[in-house]
């Protein structure tokens, strides 16, 4: 990969939040690629594409993949085997049936 400028993950929380109702920079989620585990906020976020492309801060594999158009949004997670969100304690929740 060339070098290139990114951005800190931290700036997915404005997009990640217009899909979500919960802060998606506090999760964490571990690199399909090389399994480091790590917050969200961690990732490297390029925009230089039509999308945001967000890298494994350890062996810069894509971890995930954000599109927006107008009227829709694509959200590419291949690189993830997880996301762990953490949820408001006092959030409700709903029966376990």
């Amino acid at each position: 990969m060339t070098e290139m400028s990114y951005l800190d993950g931290n700036m997915l929380d404005g997009p990640l939040r217009e899909l979500f109702a919960v802060d998606l920079s506090a999760a964490t989620g571990r690199c399909d690629h090389c399994g480091m585990v790590g917050p969200m906020a961690g990732l490297h976020v390029f925009s230089h594409a039509p999308g945001l492309v967000g890298r494994c801060p350890n062996c810069t594999e894509v971890m995930l993949r954000l599109v927006r158009a107008p009227d829709r949004a694509w959200l590419d997670l291949r690189g993830a085997t997880f996301l762990q969100v953490p949820l408001p304690l006092d959030q409700a929740r709903p029966p376990l049936r």
